[in-house]
């Protein structure tokens, strides 16, 4: 059995996009282009707006906050709530009281729908 820590503190800044207090901590990459991990946004925080690279789905596991696309308008997400971009889908996200969102990219990422 191997212990891993996927805490704030482990960590690595994001510092693109003029992104302000946000940190990114990757849990796993799969054999597929898939990436999974962590983005810790404090409050105030904000990471900048950018094009998804290929399809993103950003779940909010803890806290609260908002994102935006081109039209700059910002939609409220809480926990257990989220947003999935699709490639080329310009956006940004950040919160006013802090959030944890659980991210996952992957080319081919199939979310069912809500009942």
């Amino acid at each position: 059995m191997e212990i891993y820590k996927f805490t704030m503190d482990v960590g690595t800044t994001i510092d693109n996009y003029n992104s302000i207090s946000a940190f990114y901590t990757k849990i796993m990459k799969t054999m597929e282009p898939t990436n999974i991990g962590l983005i810790y946004i404090e409050p105030g925080g904000v990471v900048g707006h950018h094009e998804a690279p290929v399809p993103q789905l950003f779940v909010v596991i803890q806290g609260e906050g908002w994102v935006s696309g081109d039209d700059s308008k910002k939609i409220v997400l809480k926990h257990g709530e989220g947003v999935l971009w699709q490639t080329g889908q310009a956006h940004a996200s950040g919160s006013d009281t802090g959030l944890t969102a659980l991210v996952i990219q992957s080319k081919q990422i199939d979310v069912p729908p809500n009942k």
